[in-house]
């Protein structure tokens, strides 16, 4: 049974992460979404819990995938979770950049791998920072994130 880690901080979760999640689901036997907390940013626009629910609610289509939150480095999470591999999701060339140098460290300290899955390029351009942003305005961003997150924004932000 092969079981990967995808690690991100999911503020909020984006049809791009659900597409990573969804071919992972695909392709592994379980899937351990991870909501990575870090300390040292306390400007995040939904608490964790909040985030663990959007998910659950956004993936209760497929078999094999749990939500955890972890504090601190992803290979303590993937360690902690008893996976296989990390799954990263990318997006653009300068993506894969980063997390080659960060699949490689963390190869380095921990020996698990990371397993790249690039996106569909319809949802290269999503990042969660221009999803919040956009939604702030008022503007409909329901073709760009899972309806349980269209739900919260407008909780959030209002219609």
């Amino acid at each position: 049974m092969v079981r990967v880690l995808y690690p991100g901080s999911f503020d909020p979760l984006h049809n791009g992460h659900l597409e990573v999640i969804e071919a992972a689901a695909d392709l592994f036997d379980a899937v351990v979404v991870a909501v990575m907390v870090n300390p040292q940013k306390d400007s995040a626009l939904f608490p964790v819990a909040e985030r663990i629910a959007m998910i659950e609610e956004s993936v209760a289509h497929l078999s094999g995938v749990s939500v955890v939150s972890h504090t601190g480095l992803a290979v303590d999470a993937a360690q902690a979770a008893g996976v296989d591999a990390i799954v990263k999701g990318l997006r653009t060339v300068s993506d894969f950049d980063t997390e080659m140098t960060m699949a490689q460290t963390n190869f380095a300290v921990s020996g698990v791998p990371t397993i790249f899955l690039p996106s569909a390029s319809s949802m290269a351009f999503l990042a969660s920072r221009y999803i919040r942003e956009i939604a702030r305005e008022g503007r409909d961003v329901s073709a760009l994130v899972p309806a349980p997150v269209v739900r919260r924004l407008k909780e959030q932000f209002g219609p």
